[in-house]
């Protein structure tokens, strides 16, 4: 075991409150499935679901551990050439528009001939904010026109909005701010930003208007997120209104201590329990001292994050962590907003607590990214040593077989050279031998 911690490079702190959210979450994913389960095949198959949800924790970690031992300077050139990629699978999800358990699932893109799904747009948010973060650190000693920064840096950005927005306008609008605080952070020109926001809020009500004119246009992707948020905003009676109620009532019963591990009662009516909403089955079963612990291990979290993007050596560096670190804790505020009512219904999971495959391998990659950023210089300079080691044994290794080569190659030099003799002077052999005493 000690040896497992001491292989944990990076800040140990940002570590520990990873692996508390990730054991945490088996708990409240195994009792929040149990009614999925009980729908499906039988309430005794819920633990099947625990098996599920700790198979992918246990991936994410492998992920999150490879992926921490990779210099982070090696994502600069990578974001670049997945971009495209990118783009081509959100084009391809958006397309397919597929439909899982009979509701709209436009957001996911399921692998041909098989079962697994995942959202693109959750892979498409990290690889942009890594490709905004180089921008931003190339260009620091260059002065930044707005010309040049509209094609290399905000139409990449805009082309991914675009391609998100119709399917899912929570994530288009976290990706949309984040991008914004990363270029405030890097000192992209006010006045640009107020273009760029303006230009996206005339762009949004243009694409409102012109589905509201054609509702046909995007037939299962647009009308969801604005229904949402003309039903938050509205008194009628509705599917998202009975949602945020019964998630409500888990939370005024949860009380103060909660009702306890397990014996959650709205966990069997409530949809998504186990990921959408699981903030409020939390809530019910641990109470407001389970929901503020929560809240605090989000918030102790960024503030490791803010801790980490100032002792950064590089802008990149520091970029890097705002870029994914901050999204991991919007997103946990997001989740906790809309169980509270606060927020209209948005589809966001609460980062490395609800059940989902993809959510919690996108962040384990970014939370992998972060803690290669967070290393010491001590970690740094091991890292380079045992490199080192390793280049001058490979180095000593191809020394010796070469020394070996040339003494094999002076000693067949030697035999030629006696041979070359014998055959000079043939006569001496014979000499010798009539030689006088």
């Amino acid at each position: 075991m000690k040896e497992i911690v001491n292989s944990l490079k990076g800040d140990k702190v940002i570590w520990a409150f990873v692996a508390l959210l990730a054991l945490f979450s088996f708990m409240s994913v195994y009792s929040a499935s149990s009614n999925l389960a009980f729908k499906a095949e039988g309430i005794e198959n819920a633990f099947s679901y625990l098996i599920k949800h700790g198979a992918q924790v246990i991936v994410g970690f492998f992920i999150l551990y490879n992926v921490h031992r990779i210099p982070y300077n090696y994502f600069k050139r990578l974001s670049r050439f997945l971009l495209p990629v990118i783009w081509l699978l959100l084009f391809f999800t958006l397309y397919q528009g597929n439909v899982i358990g009979g509701a709209n699932a436009s957001r996911w893109l399921i692998i041909p001939f098989t079962s697994f799904s995942f959202q693109t747009s959750t892979i498409a948010s990290l690889v942009l904010y890594i490709y905004v973060a180089n921008y931003l650190s190339k260009k620091r000693e260059i002065p930044i026109t707005f010309q040049n920064s509209v094609w290399e840096l905000w139409m990449p950005v805009f082309i991914t909005v675009v391609l998100i927005l119709p399917a899912n306008f929570s994530t288009a609008a976290l990706i949309f701010t984040m991008v914004l605080i990363l270029v405030f952070i890097g000192k992209y020109p006010l006045k640009y930003i107020g273009v760029i926001i303006g230009a996206g809020l005339i762009g949004l009500l243009f694409f409102v208007s012109v589905v509201k004119t054609y509702p046909d246009a995007f037939p299962n992707r647009v009308d969801t997120w604005i229904a949402r948020m003309d039903n938050f905003f509205g008194d009628k009676p509705n599917k998202d209104k009975y949602q945020i109620e019964l998630a409500k009532t888990a939370i005024a019963t949860g009380g103060v201590y909660g009702l306890g591990p397990g014996k959650s009662v709205q966990k069997n009516f409530l949809p998504q329990s186990s990921s959408d909403f699981i903030y409020a089955i939390i809530v019910e079963e641990y109470g407001l001292f389970g929901g503020i612990t929560v809240l605090l291990i989000y918030f102790l979290l960024l503030i490791r994050f803010m801790v980490a993007a100032r002792r950064s050596n590089t802008l990149f560096g520091k970029l890097l962590v705002v870029g994914l670190g901050f999204p991991i804790i919007f997103q946990a505020i997001t989740n906790m907003g809309v169980a509270v009512d606060l927020l209209p219904v948005t589809g966001q999971t609460l980062p490395l607590i609800s059940s989902g495959g993809s959510s919690i391998w996108v962040t384990c990659i970014a939370l992998g990214i972060i803690l290669n950023v967070t290393k010491k210089e001590d970690e740094i300079a091991e890292e380079l040593a045992e490199t080192k080691k390793r280049e001058d044994a490979l180095k000593r290794l191809i020394d010796k077989q070469l020394l070996e080569e040339e003494k094999e190659s002076n000693n067949d030099d030697k035999k030629e050279d006696f041979s070359i003799i014998d055959q000079a002077n043939p006569l001496e052999p014979i000499l010798k031998k009539n030689k006088p005493f």
